[in-house]
């Protein structure tokens, strides 16, 4: 007997061989088509500084009562939702997107690990990005338990109880996503705010309001700045080589 194949329908049979695999794997076909980037030498640097204006909503005290240990190592404990000294806000997120750079290529994963703590009954810091892929190493230096739960809606749901004294948590996020919510199921004032990126062009501002993005390759960017309460602003910026580009932003208080 002779067995004969057009070659259509062996690629086709080969497709639906290897497909399932190939899904089952997690492997992302947009990703794996991007090419590493290579510096330049010639990329461009995003700073400035985010103000507030009008009169900030005053810090309120935190009840946490329910546990009093927290007390001991937080006697006075405020909200950290919007931050404003002089005049600046800090826990700004401002990050890039909606670019052909960003769609072209993937950048390196740093092999530090970004660390979120646990101290004063509180996450610190408040709001803090990582990439797909990096670690996130959680530890608490409380001498009391934490629990750690993250809701996403991208990234896999997870909730971890941390005793004092407990080894770090180490985790990953493999989706971006902008931006997750942390919370602590036994201390409920505890909040965090996480962004995780497939590209390292995104900053926090500090207490100074400042902040600084560096080694952008030259192209065309939408530029995000985020606030958990005040919302998000959006400019649209081309960088040519070397540019060293201010991009200073306000929030207002009727924006809270």
């Amino acid at each position: 007997m002779t067995w004969r194949f057009s070659g259509s329908i062996f690629t086709l049979a080969v497709v639906f061989i290897l497909s399932p695999a190939l899904l089952s794997s997690g492997q992302d076909v947009s990703s794996s088509s991007k090419k590493p980037y290579v510096s330049t030498g010639d990329e461009a640097v995003l700073s400035g500084s985010i103000s507030f204006a009008g009169t900030p909503p005053k810090p309120r005290t935190i009840d946490m009562w329910a546990d009093p240990v927290c007390y001991q190592v937080n006697p006075n404990p405020r909200t950290e939702d919007t931050v404003v000294k002089t005049g600046k806000l800090a826990n700004v997120f401002v990050y890039v997107r909606n670019s052909s750079v960003l769609d072209s290529y993937t950048f390196e994963l740093p092999t530090s690990s970004v660390v979120l703590e646990r101290k004063g009954c509180r996450y610190v810091p408040h709001v803090l990005g990582l990439r797909v892929g990096q670690l996130l190493t959680i530890q608490n230096s409380d001498p009391t338990q934490h629990n750690t739960h993250p809701t996403p809606t991208e990234n896999a749901e997870w909730n971890q109880t941390q005793p004092p004294g407990m080894v770090p948590l180490v985790k990953t996020f493999s989706k971006p996503e902008t931006f997750i919510p942390m919370k602590c199921n036994q201390h409920p004032w505890e909040k965090a705010y996480l962004g995780v990126f497939s590209h390292p062009f995104f900053a926090v501002s500090d207490e100074s309001g400042n902040y600084r993005i560096e080694g952008l390759p030259p192209g065309q960017y939408t530029v995000v700045a985020w606030h958990e309460r005040l919302g998000e602003k959006t400019v649209d910026l081309t960088f040519i080589p070397g540019e060293q580009r201010d991009l200073s932003l306000t929030f207002d208080a009727a924006d809270h």
